[in-house]
């Protein structure tokens, strides 16, 4: 199982982090890498067909076309996480009101901890060792929610 997020400039890096940390905690491989949607199409389509991940995360910005276009490349499950900044509602919308025939699953601003946890939902789907971890993870959660 494995995971590619791919960030549309390295400025995303604290929202991949987010991801990456949650994929280590379920010890799901996952690679990190910035490819722009606008300034680097070939390098995108090309990181994208050659791929071997399950699932792939893409997080953006401004116009945020970056999962729309990971997803226009693959048949495998894009989550969209936007990112935060000067035009929120933009990133939102651009990766929310994709056109029928390219669905990409989306997230909160800087939610990357959530994209991954979709990804692992996703991949738990035929993991049954996977769905275990979930279900324990969500169980701390409950737990350290009720402590407080």
């Amino acid at each position: 199982m494995k995971i590619l997020i791919i960030m549309g400039s390295s400025s995303d890096t604290a929202v991949a982090e987010k991801a990456k940390a949650i994929l280590d905690e379920f010890k799901i491989s996952c690679d990190i890498k910035v490819a722009s949607a606008h300034r680097t199409p070939d390098v995108l389509k090309t990181l994208v067909e050659k791929s071997d991940a399950d699932v792939f995360i893409g997080i953006a910005g401004l116009s945020a076309a970056l999962p729309g276009t990971i997803a226009a490349h693959t048949i495998k499950p894009v989550i969209g996480v936007p990112v935060s900044g000067k035009v929120n509602l933009d990133a939102i919308l651009s990766i929310v009101q994709m056109p029928p025939g390219i669905p990409v699953g989306a997230v909160g601003l800087d939610r990357g901890e959530n994209a991954a946890l979709l990804a692992v939902e996703i991949l738990a789907v035929h993991d049954k060792k996977l769905t275990k971890k979930l279900e324990e993870y969500r169980k701390k959660m409950r737990e350290k929610t009720l402590s407080k």
